[in-house]
């Protein structure tokens, strides 16, 4: 259900627009970002793969985005189990100095 704070807003992805709803400037501006970033990679993938279909190069672009998601989503799982570790190691050390 759409708030009465969305703002209606215009998006073009691979020359066809979509009109949407943003919920914040924010999120508008992810929406923005977000369209531009794949007119990029399907710009790329028109010279890599020319004659292939749109639907094919659009199935590449979001492939690509669910790896590095899924990469993205590794790191950070990494990174708390990091801090998690800092953290107790910072903690048992003040305690030490008690």
């Amino acid at each position: 259900m759409a708030d009465s704070k969305d703002q209606s807003i215009n998006i073009k992805i691979a020359g066809k627009t979509y009109p949407l709803k943003a919920s914040s400037p924010e999120m508008e501006q992810y929406m923005r970002l977000a369209s531009d970033a794949i007119n990029q990679k399907l710009a790329a993938y028109d010279a890599k793969f020319v004659g292939r279909e749109l639907v094919d190069k659009l199935a590449f672009v979001t492939l690509n985005e669910a790896i590095s998601r899924i990469s993205l989503q590794k790191k950070l799982s990494s990174l708390e189990e990091q801090i998690k570790k800092l953290s107790a190691q910072t903690s048992d050390y003040l305690e030490k100095l008690d």
